[in-house]
């Protein structure tokens, strides 16, 4: 489960038996949890119950994502033949496999520190299987209000928040000079792109990962 005062992640991590942090990486690219699973009729219009609320169903990409094999998506087959054929038929690969020549795996994928997904539908974190009983860490952003079912609202952009406000009761009020309405309204824009770019969720870890497959060799 989420944390009750969870905005966003920063970096998600196991320990290892050394107690290095090994980097867990999103399944972002790689799989999707839907924020909504609606039941659904033949012709696409959702289902609705006695109180017009909508029938949810279950994911079944999620069901899929459960059961994958992490060897099939980072490409550690190793020596087992069944993995091999496994990745055969996911991946339409044809012809007789020679071990060690993986051409064009993006590097993207090929890690051993597993995945994890965000799933905001039911505020929880999946991880892939093979992270099964290790010491998962969580460093995240946290809004230091969220209270049960409270706005959460993270401390950095609390002044973008404030500043919106005063700005919206000076201007409604009557008597006030036009220097002093245009001040603050140049100060709740600057607030806001200031809180827009702390809370961007951009991570280098993330970006590294991505970019090493740029100089990547693509054989034909």
């Amino acid at each position: 489960m989420l944390p009750q005062d969870y905005v966003n992640y920063v970096r998600v991590s196991w320990i290892d038996q050394l107690g290095v942090k090994r980097i867990i990486y999103p399944a972002n690219n790689l799989t999707i949890a839907p924020f909504g699973t609606p039941v659904q009729d033949q012709a696409g219009v959702p289902t609705q119950d006695n109180f017009g609320e909508n029938v949810e169903g279950t994911s079944i990409t999620e069901e899929k994502w459960k059961k994958a094999n992490d060897n099939l998506i980072n490409g550690q087959l190793g020596n087992n033949i069944d993995e091999v054929i496994d990745f055969q038929n996911a991946y339409g690969f044809e012809g007789s496999w020679n071990w060690g020549r993986q051409y064009g795996l993006d590097p993207q994928a090929a890690q051993s520190n597993g995945w994890f997904n965000m799933n905001e539908r039911e505020g929880k974190m999946s991880f892939s299987s093979n992270l099964a009983g290790k010491l998962i860490v969580l460093e995240y952003v946290s809004d230091g209000l969220a209270y049960d079912s409270d706005t959460r609202i993270p401390k950095m952009a609390e002044d973008a928040l404030y500043a919106h406000i005063l700005h919206a009761i000076i201007s409604t009020r009557s008597g006030q000079q036009e220097y002093l309405v245009q001040r603050l309204q140049k100060d709740r824009r600057a607030k806001l792109r200031n809180a827009k770019i702390r809370l961007s969720n951009i991570k280098l870890d993330e970006i590294i990962q991505v970019m090493r497959g740029k100089s990547k060799w693509i054989k034909h």
